[in-house]
């Protein structure tokens, strides 16, 4: 199963959009965190895109076909009810389907931009935002396909397209150098987009294993230390009392009632000790 790329993790306290679920393996939270990080950025899409269209054709007079890009806007929001569904319950969202709804984001776009206009529309470079989205939270070979998706959905904008009705000017003609340098200019943006956030994404999970392993590290010799120390403090507590013990026995062993009886001396125990340190001893007859 595909997973979210390494910067989604890097940047999860960014990502998450809920409180988090301690049952959930990382990969397996960040990827559900992207999901509701996708859900909220598509709600702030829903609204740019319905204001700029009921601004563009109420103040300032565009003519537009307002009522299918409403329909688009309606189809849109109702997946991204069904995505939020999914993102409260779902323990985990895939690569494929973080990409799945990126593909919808792009499809969305290019309707109201075919509607409006096409590559004639100022609006046509929303499509790099999506690109650095995709960088963001998907592999690599993903988001270079969704690169490609883009730039195909650009081509056949300019192929296929609603001429804008502007209130004081006819639509303008393009040529088709103009279209081939626009298509060039997205993919030139579009691939710095998800070069440098790639490569950041690579930084950043180095960084982290680096971190991580020095945590271990820091673990590792706090267990040593703390186990060091427990030894030191039972090797006192047991020499305490076997010390005592040996000065007693050595103090008996020179009295003169027990001298004096060999048999009784015979049976007084002896310290022997184990190293250069006195105790703990070994105690012989």
């Amino acid at each position: 199963m595909s997973q979210p790329s390494p910067y989604a993790s890097a940047t999860r306290p960014f990502l998450t959009g809920g409180p988090k679920d301690p049952t959930l393996r990382p990969y397996e939270e960040a990827g559900r965190s992207a999901l509701q990080q996708l859900v909220l950025l598509r709600w702030v899409a829903c609204a740019g895109q319905l204001l700029t269209v009921l601004f563009a054709h109420f103040a300032m007079g565009v003519q537009l076909p307002i009522g299918p890009m409403l329909m688009v806007l309606l189809g849109l929001a109702l997946f991204n009810v069904a995505s939020q569904w999914r993102a409260h319950r779902a323990r985990h969202a895939g690569a494929l389907e973080l990409l799945g709804g990126l593909l919808i984001d792009l499809l969305t776009l290019t309707a109201l931009l075919g509607m409006s206009g096409g590559v004639n529309n100022p609006f046509v470079f929303l499509y790099v935002p999506q690109v650095a989205v995709a960088a963001l939270l998907l592999e690599r070979a993903l988001a270079w396909a969704l690169v490609a998706a883009a730039g195909v959905a650009i081509v056949e904008l300019a192929a296929w397209h609603v001429p804008l009705q502007w209130r004081d000017a006819p639509a303008p003609t393009l040529s088709q150098d103009y279209v081939l340098g626009l298509l060039i200019c997205f993919f030139i943006c579009a691939s710095l987009v998800v070069v440098v956030i790639v490569r950041f994404g690579q930084m950043l999970s180095r960084r982290d294993d680096r971190l991580a392993a020095l945590r271990q590290r820091a673990a590792e010799e706090d267990h040593i230390v703390r186990m060091g120390l427990l030894a030191s403090g039972a090797a006192h507590e047991l020499s305490t009392p076997l010390a005592t013990l040996s000065v007693i026995l050595g103090d008996w062993a020179r009295m003169g009632p027990i001298t004096a009886e060999p048999e009784l001396r015979k049976d007084l125990p002896r310290p022997r000790c184990l190293g250069p340190v006195r105790p703990p001893c070994r105690w012989v007859r």
